[in-house]
């Protein structure tokens, strides 16, 4: 096998709590994180030598500092391997979006890149690489919706729970993940969101439940600064949402609907309102 193709798919937060800070500079996390079909398309060639990343998307790095030469880079150099390769991105996944599409470009890089060079290496060994490339990428690699603890790298998938009916508004700017989580700070009467009730939810399918649930702890720094995320989560709930949320350290904002119908007919509002409006759903792999 010398060229594979993937899907590389964006994942939102369905709960995000931030419960202090660690000794490695890190923030302590409890997430609920959950695929959508909002979905990068990753292109692996073998080549002679040398790691090549090349997109449709300008606004992404082609170098060192993209996550997917990083994945391809580490897994190349723990298992000896003296080719090169080749990485496209057909880039769909808004950037700076809080919707971890770089993170999502590295699992994919690593799933490809253990086919096209037949290693063979376990889940838990990927799961080890990507933690070393980014928080986020363990997720990445596995189930379609998971609990995830420490940093993010720690996982416990869920059950395949509904097939949730969203709106995704991506503002006009980007923000930066890493001033997000230096400048939160946990207030003194600081309670985390109840993610055993959202699992409780999850597993019986109750959509509206689920929605009521939804919750970010870094809203309190991002919305401050950029007042539009707020005006966002207003006009999805008054276009039908049951409720919106920002994804991640943000800007991209998402409203879980009751039924499809529903998000369809919101679509036609929020495309008036906003230029960067995607209808999607939930990312379930056959």
């Amino acid at each position: 096998m010398k060229r594979l193709t993937i899907a590389a798919p964006a994942k939102i937060n369905l709960i995000l709590n931030v419960l202090g800070t660690r000794t490695d500079g890190y923030h302590e996390l409890e997430t609920i994180m959950h695929k959508i079909d909002l979905i990068d398309i990753i292109h692996v060639e073998a080549t002679s030598e040398g790691i090549t990343v090349e997109s449709n998307s300008g606004l992404i790095p082609t170098g060192v500092d993209n996550l997917a030469y990083q994945a391809a880079a580490l897994l190349m150099e723990y298992n000896g391997i003296k080719a090169g390769v080749n990485i496209f991105i057909e880039k769909n996944i808004p950037v700076g979006a809080g919707l971890a599409g770089g993170s999502s470009d590295a699992a994919a890089v690593l799933t490809a890149l253990n086919r096209v060079f037949q290693l063979k290496l376990p889940d838990d060994r990927l799961q080890e690489m990507g933690a070393a490339v980014g928080s986020d990428v363990p997720f990445c690699l596995g189930s379609e919706t998971a609990l995830a603890r420490g940093r993010g790298e720690l996982l416990t998938p869920l059950d395949r729970g509904p097939k949730l009916d969203l709106l995704l508004v991506m503002p006009d700017f980007q923000v930066s993940t890493a001033e997000v989580y230096r400048a939160y700070k946990i207030k003194n009467n600081y309670q985390p969101a109840d993610t055993a009730a959202f699992i409780k939810f999850w597993q019986s399918g109750d959509i509206i439940n689920i929605a009521n649930c939804i919750s970010n702890d870094l809203e309190t720094v991002s919305i401050p600064k950029h007042n539009e995320i707020n005006h966002i989560k207003t006009d999805l709930r008054q276009a039908g949402a049951v409720n919106s949320l920002m994804s991640g350290s943000g800007p991209a904002v998402f409203g879980i609907f009751a039924d499809q119908k529903t998000a369809i007919n919101a679509l036609d509002i929020m495309q008036k309102l906003y230029k960067r409006v995607y209808q999607v759903t939930s990312y379930y792999r056959e």
